[in-house]
């Protein structure tokens, strides 16, 4: 049985210069018809902990999320995986700052511009839908209150928004936004999601 995993890894391998064949053999298995692209593998985490929450199985439904390793790989992913490539439908979540990227991205693959937009990035989607408290309520949960403190005690960290600790710390350990991406999600509860994520959702 055909895959999710192994296309990613054979997308990347196309992408890095190898052969096409085998992501064009296991997108046709997998019945592909649109393609997810986003940034990293925290905003990974954070479609398909959304996608898991609301009962969604993406792979079933012929959607194939892919993290890309940088928003200045776009081009390459949408021409691949676009019109040029595999001709699937793009789609994508980006954050404010690499919107420029997807733009060039897109026109260059002839796809019709379709993705979202994030304020500054997901995590800072995911700490304004939450709120603060309740986002300290997860790092407590995960047993990282005494990391939390250690970097509130930082003088960098003095007089900064809480918001804005929030975010950096997410970003301080190798893993955490990866974890983290999930984790927010989870923490909802039921909640309405940022705009960025659920209409991606909502369109797939």
């Amino acid at each position: 049985m055909a895959d999710m995993d192994a296309f990613r890894d054979e997308i990347a391998r196309w992408a890095a210069g190898g052969a096409s064949g085998p992501a064009a053999g296991l997108a046709a298995d997998l019945g592909l018809r649109t393609a997810v692209l986003l940034e990293g593998p925290s905003d990974l985490a954070a479609v398909e902990a959304l996608a898991a929450r609301e009962d969604r199985d993406l792979t079933g439904e012929g959607v194939a999320v892919v993290s890309m390793g940088g928003a200045m790989s776009v081009g390459r992913f949408a021409g691949l995986l676009g019109p040029p490539g595999l001709g699937l439908r793009l789609t994508g979540l980006c954050d404010a700052r690499e919107e420029p990227f997807y733009d060039r991205g897109w026109q260059r693959a002839g796809a019709v511009r379709d993705f979202h937009v994030c304020v500054d990035d997901l995590e800072d989607e995911m700490i304004r839908a939450l709120g603060p408290e309740r986002v300290e309520e997860v790092i407590r949960s995960e047993d990282e209150l005494r990391p939390w403190q250690t970097f509130l005690a930082q003088p960098a960290q003095h007089g900064r928004p809480r918001e804005q600790q929030l975010r950096r710390f997410l970003s301080t350990r190798k893993g955490r936004k990866i974890r983290y991406g999930s984790l927010l999600v989870r923490a909802l509860d039921g909640g309405r999601p940022p705009a960025p994520l659920a209409d991606l959702l909502a369109g797939l």
